[in-house]
C-alpha cells in the first residue's frame, strides 16, 4: 500500500541506567499504566525498595521480573536510607516505589531522598501515574492553581482546625481520605468550609472507577459515599474571595510554624492568604515570642 505507515514509528531503544536512585512511579490501579521506562528502570535496578514487598512483587511478576526487593515503609526509612546511599555510592541502581502512584506524595520515601541528596548522590524522578494529577484532571474543578494537603486528621476537632487554616486558600484543594472516614470529613469540610464545588474520587484507572461532584452538603449526604472502598480522593473548588482575618493569618501561622521557620512560615502562609510577606513576618515573630 502506498502512502505513510497508519502505524507511529517503534518507541526508541532503551538508554542504560546509571548508578542513582529512581524514584519510580507504578500504576494507582490498571497495570497497563506502567510507563517503559519505569520497567527498564526496575529491570536493571540492584535492589528495589518498597512500601510494601507484596505489592510490588505482584507488579514485577505481571511483567517478568524478579529483582532483590527490601520494605521502606515508614518503620524502616532510616536504615534502609543509609543502605541505599551506600549502594549508590558503591555505583548501584537503587529504585524506590510504593504500592502505587508516584513516591513521597502522602507515601514513605522521603527519609531516603534527602539522604540520597544530603550525600550528593544522583536521583532521578521516573514520572507516571499519581492518583492527584488523574482526580484532578477529570474534577471538573479550577486546576490553575492547586494546594495539595495530603490526609486530614482522623480526629473531627483537630480536622475542623485543619480545615479552618485553609478556608482562605484560593485555590482547588486536593485531599485524600479513607472510606471509612469519608463521611465525617465531607461533614467537617460542608460546615467549616460551606458550599462549595467539590469532586469525590476513587478506583481511579479501576473497573469500578467512579467520580462523584456536586457541593460539599449535597456530597456529605450522598448515599453513593456511604463508606466506599478505595483509594479516595477529595477536590473542592476555591470557595469566594474574601480577606483574611487576623484568626485565619494567626490559624494558618501557628500550623506552618510547627513545620517552617519564621521566614519560610511567613512566606508560605503570605502566598496562600494573598497578604504581604512582611506583615506576616512580623506576626510570625510575635506568635513566637521574639
Amino acid at each position: 500500500m502506498d502512502g505513510p505507515s497508519p502505524f507511529p514509528p517503534a518507541a526508541p531503544p532503551p538508554r542504560p541506567v546509571s548508578p542513582g536512585l529512581y524514584l519510580v512511579s507504578t500504576p494507582i490501579g490498571n497495570l497497563r499504566d506502567i510507563t517503559l521506562r519505569a520497567l527498564d528502570v526496575l529491570a536493571a535496578a540492584d535492589l528495589i525498595l518498597a512500601e510494601d514487598t507484596r505489592v510490588t512483587a505482584k507488579l514485577l511478576t505481571a511483567y517478568g521480573l524478579k529483582r532483590p526487593l527490601r520494605r521502606a515503609d515508614d518503620h524502616a526509612s532510616e536504615a534502609v536510607a543509609d543502605e541505599a546511599v551506600r549502594r549508590v555510592g558503591e555505583g548501584e541502581v537503587v529504585a524506590l516505589v510504593s504500592d502505587a502512584g508516584t513516591p513521597l506524595i502522602s507515601d514513605p520515601g522521603f527519609v531516603v531522598a534527602r539522604a540520597m541528596v544530603e550525600a550528593g548522590l544522583p536521583i532521578h524522578p521516573i514520572p507516571g501515574p499519581s492518583s492527584l494529577t488523574a482526580a484532578l484532571a477529570i474534577a471538573g474543578l479550577p486546576a490553575d492553581r492547586v494546594l495539595f494537603a495530603g490526609f486530614l486528621p482522623p480526629k473531627s476537632a483537630a480536622r475542623r482546625t485543619a480545615l479552618e487554616t485553609l478556608k482562605a486558600t484560593r485555590a482547588t484543594l486536593v485531599l485524600f481520605e479513607s472510606g471509612p472516614r469519608l463521611k465525617d470529613s465531607l461533614t467537617d469540610m460542608a460546615e467549616v468550609l460551606g458550599d462549595r464545588p467539590a469532586a469525590v474520587a476513587r478506583e481511579l484507572t479501576k473497573l469500578h472507577e467512579e467520580c462523584v461532584r456536586g457541593t460539599l452538603p449535597a456530597l456529605a449526604i450522598d448515599p453513593r459515599l456511604d463508606g466506599p472502598k478505595g483509594e479516595i480522593v477529595v477536590l473542592i473548588g476555591p470557595g469566594e474571595e474574601v480577606a483574611a482575618s487576623d484568626d485565619d493569618v494567626d490559624m494558618a501561622l501557628t500550623d506552618a510554624l510547627t513545620r517552617l521557620s519564621p521566614g519560610d512560615a511567613a512566606r508560605e502562609v503570605a502566598q496562600a492568604l494573598g497578604l504581604k510577606r512582611k506583615a506576616v513576618y512580623a506576626r510570625a515573630l510575635e506568635l513566637q515570642g521574639r
